[in-house]
């Protein structure tokens, strides 16, 4: 019973928002560290159809499953909350960071 318990809570667990910090940049230029923030650079890549991703400061790499929630950002530092599932992260909400 405990096991099954612990089962279920688990499984909710990875059910439940929530929230990255990190720059929305094009998928090639995300293991760069100088190019984070570069939003011209960012768009253009995106616009000519790179996959957009999320990098966090400390360099982790997440795939974005619903790309049209985040093109708009492109280049700059935000905080998504969202699920995710393995290193794809699905946005709910997607708000500019302040610094």
């Amino acid at each position: 019973m405990k096991k099954l318990l612990a089962v279920f809570a688990l499984c909710a667990a990875s059910g439940m928002a929530a929230d990255w910090t990190g720059y929305i940049i094009d998928k090639t230029c995300s293991s760069k560290k100088e190019m984070w923030g570069d939003e011209a650079c960012a768009k253009r890549c995106l616009a000519r159809g790179d996959a957009a991703v999320l990098v966090t400061e400390d360099g982790k790499i997440y795939n974005v499953a619903n790309q049209d929630k985040v093109k708009e950002s492109a280049g700059k530092k935000v905080t998504i909350t969202g699920k995710i599932d393995g290193d794809t992260i699905t946005v709910e909400k997607l708000v500019p960071s302040k610094d």
